[in-house]
């Protein structure tokens, strides 16, 4: 059978600048769980229609992320409430090129995302006039009480379909670090894929997901891996989306 690395390279490559019209920072989102052996079978049908990315020859990036919350966890319970109106805060580190970006994602009640971000060079907030002044701007949140909650590093794949009007970001090999409880979890064969596009238009990537059954399936990463890795979260409105999730990969079920 042939592995994920050997599909990456099958795919015509899109550079950086070439995606600079597919920045998509007001968008909708749809989001996928399958297993890395259904993500193989997606890809081998995908290559006619899409681009992959591609930055100093690498196809499949690593990415590492954290999240920071107030000391009540608001942002987590906001999504745990159900509230449309929600935002996160979080510093992402692109591996291959050390660029990291604090961003704000805000989500509004007509199901669209929208996200600010400025570089950085470092994690610390206070006595940093830029950072301070960005969260006084777009985040709803006092800096001055939030704190790191959970970090996660995973692998994505990001494709550009041809018409470039959407993106596809694929993200495997993902594992959580709690900074609040100690805990650490990786989440073995789940695959998290996620349709990016501006509006609703054509996608040639609906009519492939649904010919291999996977089916749209929420799946915030900070609020699933903070649900799993601390103890002391509620997690009532998540517990349904878990036992599917174990279904999706029950060769090596998470504990819930």
């Amino acid at each position: 059978m042939i592995n994920l690395q050997d599909l990456t390279q099958q795919f015509l490559p899109i550079t950086l600048a070439e995606m600079s019209s597919v920045k998509l920072m007001n968008r909708t989102d749809t989001k996928f769980v399958t297993t890395e052996e259904r993500l193989c079978q997606f890809l081998s049908l995908a290559t006619d229609d899409y681009f992959i990315q591609e930055i100093d020859g690498e196809r499949n990036m690593e990415y590492d992320t954290t999240y920071w919350d107030t000391p009540q966890f608001d942002m987590y319970m906001q999504h745990q409430w159900g509230h449309v109106n929600r935002q996160k805060l979080r510093f992402r580190t692109y591996v291959s090129s050390h660029l990291q970006f604090m961003e704000v994602k805000t989500k509004n009640n007509h199901g669209r995302t929208k996200k600010k971000r400025i570089e950085v060079t470092d994690m610390d907030l206070m006595g940093d006039d830029e950072k301070l002044r960005f969260i006084g701007q777009h985040l709803r949140y006092d800096a001055a009480v939030l704190h790191p909650a959970i970090r996660n590093h995973f692998c994505r794949i990001t494709l550009v379909n041809r018409a470039k009007t959407e993106r596809l970001t694929i993200d495997s090999n993902l594992h959580f670090d709690n900074m609040v409880s100690g805990h650490t979890l990786g989440m073995g064969e789940l695959v998290i894929i996620e349709l990016k596009r501006d509006g609703i238009c054509f996608s040639p990537v609906l009519q492939l997901l649904r010919q291999l059954r996977i089916h749209p399936h929420g799946f915030s990463k900070y609020c699933m891996g903070s649900a799993l890795t601390n103890p002391a979260l509620p997690l009532n409105r998540f517990k349904r989306k878990l036992i599917e999730i174990n279904k999706i990969i029950n060769s090596n079920p998470l504990y819930i």
